[in-house]
């Protein structure tokens, strides 16, 4: 009997209720936080991913399914998801939107790998794409979100890894390093790594090869967070800031590159401890420049992906299961501009009981209210000095102008059937 595909896998019974649930409780959290779901094609113009994820990586060299149309054009089976978001969100004029603009995914992505436990040819992700703001809010948010999922699935042995990229000057400071550091041992290097020396030298971190990897470790190679500059630095630490005053749990990984060349400033990776070598659930990172490699307009943004089957394989390994809840609306306004992280850290209180978003600038109460009307947000929360101070909210019931102070539990309480008397 002919049988299914090497490294695909048809999905019943019990492995497609993992999918679902994983998926369904993504769906809760990012469309509680104001994500839009949005599904791109399954394959794409090539140069979507040679521009985008970047030519020196692994995935455009090695294992990407490319294919010749029968009109002559090169179109590749996506490998993964931001690429497309970002094509999509130039393509329809999503920039004239309310930024930021806010957008999740779930579905296969291919890549031409060795199958083996938790690493398939056809495989799912869930991601998650901030398109439009450079503020490190938007960061925190991606960031704690990813964690606030694999915790409401119940995975207690997952471990955040926070780093950062740097930015384009970092970058070029770090690679210039990296080549008068291994140009004398280019010989040891892999075939890969040779290339990379002169192309992008980051990537060499991110090899596969033993050979490779014994040779940087005998070298002590410095981490990309010793060559910051001030600006990558301080978003760095405005990033830390946020997430510690949101209680996200996190350990400060100087090693990480990230295997796409998009990537800038923050990256992160969350590990399973259970999953052994193949450890990551998933990872993101800032990519302010990719819109532009593809053709589109500038538009800074943040992103991560989760792959389904190892959380999947994670939640196996733990013997737990998720259980969504229910979402209504709320637009939360700071009235001052250094209160975007405590706007944040409200609608985190908020999440996922209910749908809450927030401003990334400061907004005046009149303009805070035509926002969230504009929204579809049934309620509006205005923050200032006093409620920050406090602890509390100033939230108004946009149809009868109802009008009440409270805390974020007295909120979802208000907001929920049974509420306050």
């Amino acid at each position: 009997m002919t049988k299914a595909v090497k490294g695909t896998h048809d999905l019943f019974g019990e492995a497609l209720r993992y999918q679902q649930a994983i998926v369904g409780t993504a769906r809760s959290w990012l469309e509680a936080a104001g994500a839009s779901e949005i599904a791109t094609p399954i394959f794409e113009k090539t140069e979507v991913f040679e521009r985008g994820v970047g030519a020196s990586t692994d995935i455009v060299q090695k294992e990407m399914f490319t294919f010749t149309d029968r009109g002559g054009r090169s179109l590749t089976l996506r490998p993964e998801g931001t690429a497309g978001v970002v094509r999509a969100y130039g393509e329809h004029g999503m920039k004239v939107w309310p930024q930021p603009v806010k957008l999740w995914y779930a579905g296969p992505m291919f890549r031409a790998e060795r199958p083996q436990k938790g690493r398939q040819r056809q495989f799912h992700q869930v991601g998650y794409e901030v398109l439009g703001s450079t503020h490190p809010a938007s960061d925190a948010e991606a960031v704690s979100l990813s964690y606030f999922i694999l915790r409401d699935l119940g995975l207690t042995r997952t471990r955040l890894k926070l780093g950062s990229v740097g930015d384009a000057e970092s970058r070029q400071r770090y690679n210039q390093y990296l080549r008068e550091l291994l140009t004398p041992y280019e010989s040891e290097l892999s075939a890969d790594s040779q290339r990379r020396l002169q192309t992008n030298p980051m990537r060499i971190l991110d090899s596969k090869s033993d050979t490779d990897q014994g040779l940087l470790k005998r070298l002590g190679v410095r981490p990309m967070l010793d060559f910051l500059g001030p600006a990558a630095r301080e978003h760095f630490d405005a990033v830390r800031k946020i997430l510690d005053e949101l209680g996200v749990e996190y350990e400060i990984d100087p090693t990480i590159v990230r295997g796409l060349d998009y990537y800038a400033r923050t990256s992160w990776e969350i590990h399973h401890d259970m999953l052994g070598a193949q450890s990551a659930l998933g990872g993101g990172g800032r990519y302010d420049g990719l819109s532009e490699l593809i053709g589109g307009p500038p538009s800074p943004g943040v992103g991560w992906a989760m792959g389904i089957e190892r959380v999947a394989l994670a939640m196996q390994a733990e013997g737990v299961s998720p259980a969504p809840g229910k979402r209504l609306d709320i637009y939360i306004a700071p009235l001052d501009a250094s209160l975007v992280p405590a706007a944040l850290k409200a609608a985190t209180e908020l999440w996922p009981r209910l749908r809450a978003e927030y401003s990334l600038s400061a907004r005046k109460p009149g303009k805070a209210i035509r926002e969230a009307e504009k929204r579809g947000a049934a309620y509006v929360g205005l923050l200032g000095p006093d409620e920050a101070a406090s602890g509390v909210i100033t939230v108004k019931k946009l149809d009868t102008a109802e009008q009440r102070t409270l805390t974020p539990a007295e909120v979802v309480a208000w907001l929920t059937e049974g509420g306050l008397e």
